[in-house]
């Protein structure tokens, strides 16, 4: 497995590929380009211009957003004024975990409606989860894809990592089970399976329940 510090987890947040900054007022207003039409945010504090921007460009730790030295915000205080800015946009924004091994993604979470919302979900971790009926597991240039029909995201497996935690739960099993077995550090398990419910990839199992009936589709 080699050092567990490589396993260390990342989350990473970037606009979607097809969104981009279109305008910028003097009264501090951001004009942004979506799928879905434009949208406007008035009165743009700077560290949330310099967030947005950097995120324009790829995935974006927060906490390496670094306030203006002549702002009154302060560096504890960015994420108090970027999360509710990056909730409204949520339905723009793809929120990707990483690793500290510097091998790239393990996983995206892309937005595909209007009306997405990547709210976090804490499992128990004894309380059996599967994959939902309906989820199409596809093959891509940039990994593996799952989509679901009505679903607001779609999630890119970009790593090994997240192909194994999937084939985990195309039965019931509870998270413990999965991270019992396989070769990962019980963090990175636990933040895929969480990234994949907060996208609706993840659904509590049935008592009883059977196979998910995922649909391999490898096109």
């Amino acid at each position: 497995m080699g050092n567990t510090d490589e396993y260390q987890t990342v989350h990473l947040w970037s606009l979607s590929e097809d969104v981009v900054i279109e305008s910028e007022t003097d009264d501090g207003e951001l004009v942004l380009s979506g799928p879905w039409g434009p949208e406007r945010i008035a009165a743009v504090p700077p560290v949330v211009r310099e967030a947005l921007h950097r995120m324009e460009l790829g995935p974006v730790l927060l906490k390496n957003v670094e306030p203006r030295p002549d702002s009154k915000t302060s560096k504890a205080g960015v994420y108090l004024v970027l999360l509710p800015v990056l909730e409204r946009l949520s339905h723009l924004v793809v929120r990707t975990l990483g690793v500290g091994d510097f091998r790239g993604p393990v996983l995206s979470v892309c937005p595909v409606s209007r009306h997405a919302l990547f709210s976090s979900v804490r499992l128990t971790a004894m309380a059996p989860i599967q994959l939902p009926r309906g989820v199409s597991f596809t093959l891509e240039a940039e990994g593996f894809a799952l989509e679901r029909d009505g679903s607001t995201h779609r999630v890119l497996l970009h790593r090994p990592e997240a192909v194994w935690v999937v084939g985990m739960l195309v039965r019931p099993v509870t998270p413990d089970a999965v991270s019992d077995a396989l070769p990962l550090p019980r963090a990175l398990t636990l933040s895929i399976i969480e990234y994949l419910a907060a996208a609706g990839m993840v659904t509590q199992a049935e008592c009883g329940s059977e196979a998910a009936g995922m649909e391999a589709d490898l096109a």
